[in-house]
């Protein structure tokens, strides 16, 4: 089996990924009519949206497979991605690149895939469309050209996810959201000489959420975090789902003593929903506040030396049992 390769611009594919917001969107429906079209179209068992992280493939729309996806590693996908062209693999017995692949060994018996790099809209590829079948078959350009339409409307709707600047799942901002509105609040505080102060949070034992209890459990500790931050600070901060667990408060006109004081109340709030034992689970989360340095800062390293606060503040607790 060859191992895919890792393209020349991949530290800035992955910034563009994540900056998308795609990895943690929850509005799969739209590409969920694509893959459903696909395997129609094409008379195909699997069709898959897949999303290629730094590790691993992140499906966005799955047909047809109850498989678990491979590592990036063991995936066609990553074989898609490094190209940055079609992939059709008539028989995989005939490849040498995926003759002793897991998926082909394994139990989905994979003969013949074809996928199309998606790409967003700088360009940046996100992941693949990709069909895959049991028997080895023949993908004619007429077929090629059908796949071509299906990933433009794909990449349609990455566009406009990407436009979007609020969190499906929580209504806060999303990460786009936050690098548009931060420029303009570092912009804002700069002239007019005021404090400004980032408060970033990551949610505890979040994972373990998802595995015990499943992710419709894990959705709704999303939402709680959510709305106890809504509840817990004022309409002139900036509040944002960053990604994943990763939430954050840019406190406008706010030094961190004041930001700290601020992230006490929220915690005190949370605190007091978990004594309502609403749910098997409880809310935790840990979090630093880094005040912004107008003479020395610019929004990635203020970005950088918040989450340096943060792991921090987690070792602190870790040494303290």
């Amino acid at each position: 089996m060859k191992a895919p390769a890792i393209p020349a611009n991949e530290s800035d594919r992955l910034l563009s990924l994540r900056d998308s917001g795609l990895l943690e969107s929850s509005h799969h429906q739209p590409y969920d009519r694509i893959t459903r079209l696909a395997t129609r179209i094409f008379n195909v068992p699997v069709a898959m949206i897949n999303l290629i992280d730094e590790h691993s493939l992140v499906a966005l729309s799955a047909k047809g497979s109850t498989v678990n996806l491979p590592p990036r590693s063991h995936s066609f996908c990553g074989h898609t991605l490094s190209g940055n062209v079609p992939l059709v693999v008539p028989d995989t017995h005939h490849d040498a690149r995926f003759g002793d692949n897991p998926q082909v060994r394994g139990a989905l018996g994979v003969r013949f895939y074809a996928g199309i790099p998606l790409h967003l809209p700088d360009g940046a590829i996100a992941g693949t469309l990709c069909l895959m079948d049991a028997v080895p078959r023949d993908f004619s350009d007429q077929d090629m050209a059908a796949l071509n339409d299906l990933a433009a409307l794909a990449e349609d709707e990455f566009a406009a996810a990407c436009a979007a600047t609020t969190d499906d799942l929580t209504g806060l901002f999303n990460r786009r959201g936050f690098n548009q509105f931060a420029a303009f609040a570092l912009s804002g505080a700069r002239r007019r000489a005021e404090p400004l102060t980032l408060a970033w949070m990551d949610l505890g034992r979040f994972r373990q959420i998802n595995e015990r209890y499943g992710q419709s459990e894990g959705d709704i500790a999303l939402k709680a975090m959510a709305e106890l931050m809504r509840a817990s600070f004022r309409e002139a901060d900036l509040l944002v789902r960053y990604g994943g667990d990763e939430f954050a408060v840019l406190f406008a006109d706010t030094d961190e003593k004041g930001a700290w004081i601020a992230m006490q109340y929220l915690n005190e709030q949370v605190a007091e929903y978990n004594q309502r034992g609403l749910h098997p689970w409880i809310l935790t989360f840990s979090w630093g506040v880094c005040e912004f340095e107008h003479q020395q800062n610019d929004l990635q390293q203020w970005l950088h030396a918040a989450h340096e606060r943060i792991l921090a503040a987690k070792q602190q607790h870790s040494a303290g049992g």
